[in-house]
């Protein structure tokens, strides 16, 4: 196992006081601060909050089978893009203990975990389903854009085995483009029943028209759900 690393960051500071955590995660190739403009150009107004502090994450590069082994800002390794091969569980694993660090980061600051929403677009929203669901499923909720998981993934044993156990699990939002590749919608609701049959929360959005990408129709969706999961707090 890698060691831990600390991760790059940027964030957006809240206009009052900090009561409540956004962790929003890129997808594969892309940077904390490269997911943090993309959000600002498709969110109207910006996405900032008065009690929540957003942090953008970036990925250290690794080789990336898919590339051929070429370094890329990728959370984990993949062996292909495909729904049925295995996970590359080492890389996962990997960096869910260093995305911890920034969870641990947020505590420290006086933030509990049930006031901490994990989420991310496309291999990024994977990566916020398997810190949730496998690492730290008492955070308030977890959120995946155009996003999927591998039909044995980790998330869904760990779904089941915490169902059977009669313990809490977080609630997932799930969106996708309708245009986006068929293959890869299709695998998103996929994972969304699979996570549902195995007895997680989920609500899925299907948004027409929009490609592998942001909207601000989803935007403006996921801002009202994060203010479910975390309002002010009636003393802030």
């Amino acid at each position: 196992m890698a060691a831990v690393q600390k991760l790059q960051k940027c964030a957006v500071s809240p206009a009052g006081k900090h009561t409540a955590s956004v962790i929003f995660l890129h997808g594969s190739g892309d940077t904390g601060r490269g997911l943090r403009a993309w959000v600002r150009d498709v969110t109207e107004p910006d996405l900032s909050f008065n009690h929540i502090r957003i942090i953008y994450p970036t990925a250290p590069a690794r080789p990336y089978t898919p590339m051929r082994g070429a370094l890329s800002t990728v959370w984990f390794d993949r062996h292909k893009i495909s729904r049925d091969c295995p996970e590359d569980r080492e890389s996962i694993d990997d960096m869910c203990n260093s995305l911890g660090l920034i969870i641990q980061g947020e505590v420290n600051a006086g933030i509990p975990k049930h006031r901490i929403v994990i989420g991310g677009f496309s291999m990024g929203g994977a990566m916020a389903l398997h810190l949730a669901c496998r690492y730290h499923p008492d955070v308030a909720g977890v959120f995946a854009l155009s996003s999927f998981l591998n039909k044995d993934s980790a998330a869904y044993q760990a779904v089941e085995e915490r169902l059977g156990a009669d313990l809490p699990l977080p609630e997932l939002l799930q969106c996708h483009g309708s245009k986006d590749d068929l293959v890869l919608h299709q695998w998103g609701e996929d994972t969304s029943e699979l996570l549902k049959k195995a007895g997680m929360a989920t609500t899925f959005h299907s948004f027409p028209g929009l490609h592998h990408q942001l909207s601000t129709p989803e935007m403006e969706l996921l801002r009202g759900w994060i203010l479910t999961k975390i309002p002010p707090l009636t003393s802030s």
